[in-house]
C-alpha cells in the first residue's frame, strides 16, 4: 500500500449526501489528487459477505471496498457489528491488520494480519483526534476530524478528516495510520448522533 499512501499529509473525506448514505470516503493526498474510493462492498471476497446493513446505528456490521480511482481494489474495510472488531483485508482476502477496542470510543489496539500487536490509537474525548502510536508508544501519526458545524452533522454525511503521518512509519502500520479515519468513522461518527 505504501505506494498509495505515501504522501505524509492526506485527507479522508465522506461526499455531501443524506443521513443514510453512510460509508463512502475520497482518499487524497495533500494536494487534493483523489488516491482512492470507498464505497459499500457489493458482496465481493469475505468482507463483501457481511454486506452493508441497514440503519442508522454505528452498531451495524458494515465492510467498504477501498479502490484506486480507475476502480482496481486495493483494501476491505469489514467492521463486524459492535464496535469490537474491524479488519482491513486486502484484494486477496488477506489480513492486513485490524484494530480491536480496547475502550469503546477512548482507546483501540492495532495488529498487523498475523495477529500481532503493532501499535493503538488514542482517542481524545470529543472524539476528533485520534493519535495512533507505535509498540513504543511513539506517535506515528494523527488523525484529526474536522467539525463542520451542527447542520452538517446531524444532517448529512460530510465528515472530514486530516491524517498526518510522522515518517518513516513501515508497513502495515502506515497503511493502518490511513485506514484509522474510515474505522473511528464507522466506529464512532456514522450514526451522527449527538454524543
Amino acid at each position: 500500500m505504501n505506494e498509495v499512501f505515501g504522501s505524509s499529509m492526506l485527507r479522508v473525506e465522506q461526499p455531501r449526501r443524506g443521513p443514510f448514505a453512510k460509508s463512502r470516503y475520497k482518499v487524497l493526498d495533500g494536494d487534493g489528487v483523489v488516491l482512492a474510493l470507498a464505497a459499500p462492498a457489493d458482496g465481493e471476497g469475505r468482507a463483501g459477505m457481511r454486506g452493508v446493513v441497514p440503519g442508522k446505528s454505528n452498531l451495524d456490521a458494515r465492510a467498504v471496498l477501498l479502490t484506486t480511482p480507475d476502480g482496481d481494489p486495493l483494501l476491505f474495510v469489514d467492521k463486524q457489528r459492535g464496535r469490537d472488531y474491524t479488519e482491513i483485508l486486502n484484494p486477496e482476502e488477506e489480513t492486513v491488520g485490524s484494530f480491536v477496542t480496547e475502550r469503546v470510543g477512548r482507546r483501540y489496539v492495532v495488529y498487523d494480519g498475523a495477529g500481532a500487536l503493532i501499535g493503538a490509537v488514542a482517542v481524545d474525548v470529543p472524539r476528533n483526534n485520534f493519535e495512533v502510536s507505535d509498540n513504543d508508544g511513539t506517535k506515528v501519526a494523527h488523525v484529526r476530524k474536522k467539525w463542520a458545524g451542527l447542520a452538517t452533522h446531524l444532517l448529512t454525511t460530510a465528515d472530514k478528516y486530516s491524517v498526518e503521518i510522522y515518517d518513516p512509519v513501515s508497513e502495515p502500520l502506515r497503511t493502518m495510520c490511513v485506514m484509522t479515519a474510515i474505522v473511528m468513522d464507522m466506529n464512532l461518527h456514522e450514526s451522527k448522533e449527538i454524543t
